[in-house]
């Protein structure tokens, strides 16, 4: 759970590195959180708990894959690459699933060797 709550504290950090688990993890907890909300909103015959929660880590899950990218020597621009339909989000997906640089480079030092702050 600490991954989840990590990212949120990094809410709009753009620079840097992210590991491999960090945003997997982070994703992971993400789509948990959406499927209770959405099952939620169709219970209550509402439907704004789903889009609120939605609206509230957009900035935070770009964030985290903008670092995920940095982590693999590419930059944040690539997740335009996601507006291509199914060629584009396999791609990112590729991306986001790749090991990370495992020296520094020139978004900072690998995350899974750096001092946990």
């Amino acid at each position: 759970m600490h991954w989840y709550v990590d990212v949120l504290k990094k809410y709009a950090v753009f620079s840097g590195r992210a590991r491999r688990q960090e945003y997997w993890m982070f994703t992971l907890f993400s789509v948990i959180i959406s499927i209770v909300l959405s099952i939620l909103d169709n219970a209550l015959d509402i439907n704004f708990l789903a889009f609120i929660y939605a609206l509230g880590v957009l900035l935070p899950s770009l964030a985290v894959t903008v670092r995920r990218l940095h982590d693999t020597s590419r930059t944040g621009w690539w997740t335009l690459i996601a507006l291509v339909p199914l060629i584009g989000a396999i791609v990112l997906i590729v991306f986001l699933a790749s090991e990370g640089k495992p020296e520094a480079n020139e978004y900072g030092p690998n995350p899974k060797h750096a001092p946990t702050v």
